[in-house]
């Protein structure tokens, strides 16, 4: 994200997970973390609902966080799948 919008862009996160922690929906496997440099961001989430359909996407929170997400960023954010080979506890 852009320097200037760290902060706000961590803020609207965490309101993610406080409404992740209230609401506690079923299949959903989700963490963030924020690189040393301060402004870059990763998720990873897990998706294991029956239908494949994601939690996150109905979550008002959620929703406010990916509202304006283009204007907060140095870079658009690139979205990829990946295929687990292992894990260990996640």
């Amino acid at each position: 994200v852009k320097s200037d919008q760290a902060d706000v862009n961590q803020r609207l996160v965490e309101e993610v997970y406080a409404e992740l922690q209230r609401k506690a929906p079923a299949g959903l496997r989700y963490a963030t973390f924020k690189q040393s440099d301060g402004v870059s961001f990763v998720h990873i989430a897990s998706i294991e609902t029956e239908n494949g359909d994601n939690p996150l996407s109905h979550l008002p929170a959620f929703k406010a966080f990916q509202a304006q997400i283009r204007e907060r960023c140095a870079e658009p954010p690139v979205a990829i799948d990946l295929e687990e080979i292992g894990s260990y506890r996640f």
